[in-house]
Parts: structure tokens; sequence; C-alpha cells
């Protein structure tokens, strides 16, 4: 329970700030109107940092389902614990972007834009194209996902992997550097949680003329995400590392 209830922590603060930069970007009234994409990038690594400082020595901080299952598909971890590490993560996504909600509130009320008010939740793409959005976002989790294999000592006689405060650094670099360089296309979920709950809580709060959650793009940051872990585990196994 209590590598679930870290996990739950490690992902709120991880949406906390990394949406929360999102939100200071492109709501109406704020102070941080100028950050821009390198101020998003720059922010989403400092919010992995902070999840990952915080959850490492507990959950193992995953953070993420996709990390969750390239793991369990290595051999790392148990299928067994996977579905709670899910629960908690989307669970985690929504009570950070509801934290966020609350701190922006006058900023919320006073955006008319609803695109700018999804953009706080969830993801979408640059240029619309379902497919290559999902071909996008299967490499940057590629990238998450077999980085963060060999940032943690990835060798396959380790019965576990998990991101000691060490390490909580180098995957928040790894993480900064998928936001600078793969990050354009779709605004780089990498994060099937990430998305879906505060793309649910999206479709829940009371937003004034929030319009649509925009639930027909909704499985390109699930499936893209899930074939980049499952891609990153198997070419860590057929490597033999």
């Amino acid at each position: 329970m209590s590598a679930y209830i870290f996990e739950f922590i490690g992902t709120m603060m991880l949406i906390l700030i990394g949406n929360g930069i999102v939100a200071n970007l492109v709501l109406k009234g704020t102070k941080g109107s100028d950050v821009g994409w390198t101020g998003i990038s720059l922010a989403w690594g400092i919010a992995v940092f902070i999840g990952v400082f915080i959850s490492a020595d507990v959950s193992g901080a995953h953070l993420n389902p996709a990390v969750t299952i390239g793991l369990a598909t290595a051999g790392k971890f148990s299928w067994a614990l996977a579905p709670g590490y899910f629960l908690a993560q989307i669970l985690g996504a929504m009570m950070g972007n509801l934290l966020i909600w609350l701190a922006y509130k006058k900023q919320y009320d006073a955006t008319e834009d609803q695109g700018a008010l999804l953009a706080t939740f969830s993801t979408g793409p640059a240029i619309r194209s379902p497919f290559w959005n999902m071909i996008s976002e299967a490499i940057g989790t590629f990238a998450l996902v077999f980085g963060v294999f060999y940032i943690a000592g990835g060798s396959l006689g380790e019965e576990t992997i998990k991101l000691g405060a060490l390490d909580a650094l180098p995957v928040a670099l790894l993480v900064m550097g998928i936001g600078f360089g793969l990050g354009g296309p779709t605004g780089y979920a990498i994060n099937p949680a990430r998305d879906f709950g505060p793309r649910l809580l999206h479709a829940i709060l009371p937003l004034k003329g929030k319009g649509s959650s925009d639930w027909s793009y909704a499985w390109v940051p699930i499936v893209g995400p899930i074939i980049g872990a499952f891609a990153a585990a198997g070419i860590f196994l057929l490597l033999g590392s």
C-alpha cells in the first residue's frame, strides 16, 4: 500500500509542476505568459526530478504506466502490482491537475480560449494526424523507457530496477531532452496517466466554456506510449544487458 501511495504522490507532484507551467503560459491573466517552449521543457524536467526524488525509495518512482509496463515486460517489476500502480498514477495525475485548477482558479475563469483550457490538462498535436502522432508518442516513450533501464543500472541480473535519489537528476535531464528534441509534434505526453487522468478531470470540472475534451484523440497518448514501452523492453532484453 505504501508503494501505491507514493506513486500517487509522485505523480501528483509531477503533474502539479509540469502542467502548472502550461497553465502559467496559456491562461489569461498570469505572470508567466512569456515562458515559451523552453520554459515548458525545463519545468517538466524539474517536475520529473521532484516526483522521482519523493517516491523512488518507496515505489520505485514509475509515475507512468509506460514505465511500469516496460519494467514488467523486462522482468524488473511484478505484473501483479501493475494494476494498482496504473490506478495510483491516474488518480495522482488527476489530483495534480485539480490543484492547478485551484491555484489558477481566477485565470481559468478569465480564459475563454477552449484550446488553452484543454492544453492545461491534456496534450494535443501540432498537426493532427493520429497515426503519425501515435508514432511520435511511441518514439518519445521508447527514448524515455530505454533510457530509464540504463540510468537505473539496467542489468538483467538485477531482480528490480528502482530510481534512487541520485538517479532522479539523469531521468529529469532525459525528459527535458525529450521535450526539446521530440516534444514538438504532440506535446510529448509519453505517459498515458499524464494525459488520460487530467483529460478525464477536464470533462468533469465545471470550467466555464471549456468545450470538448477531445476524446477522439485520447487513444493516441495511450497507445503510442504503450508501444514505445514494449519496444524499449524488447530491445533491452535482446541486447542482453
